[in-house]
């Protein structure tokens, strides 16, 4: 089946919780929050196969200066397809003219990043405060 995009913030806990335990990551475990999270993003692009959410997309931002991409997730069953390149170029059209757009990765995906467009930061290290890990 063919993949579609959306651009939509509505999405049930089942399917947010699938698709971020597929990548294994901790926020899946709380898939309520993944749905008000959705909610409250700026912009949600998704990946869809049918009904079955496979991939997306989030932003939070100030709208003038800053666009921060935090989730980009594709389900292990549908990468190496394009799907992740392609919610990268949708989000960073519908932002096109914010100067500071920033994505958070581990150390394994700069090379996929860098591939996208983006930087490594230079001297630039994240900080944070979190009590999923």
């Amino acid at each position: 089946m063919a993949i579609t995009y959306k651009d939509t913030k509505n999405f049930t806990a089942a399917q947010l919780e699938r698709l971020f335990l597929s990548v294994d990551w901790e926020s899946g475990h709380y898939p309520e929050k993944l749905v008000a999270a959705m909610q409250h993003s700026d912009a949600v692009y998704s990946a869809w196969d049918g009904d079955r959410l496979v991939g997306l997309m989030n932003a939070l931002t100030d709208h003038a200066m800053t666009a921060y991409f935090h989730y980009l997730l594709v389900d292990p069953e549908y990468q190496r397809q394009s799907i992740g390149e392609e919610l990268i170029k949708r989000m960073l059209a519908h932002y096109w003219d914010i100067p500071a757009k920033i994505l958070l990765c581990d150390e394994g995906g700069q090379e996929y990043y860098k591939q996208c467009g983006f930087d490594d930061g230079k001297e630039l290290h994240a900080v944070y405060v979190s009590d999923m890990y």
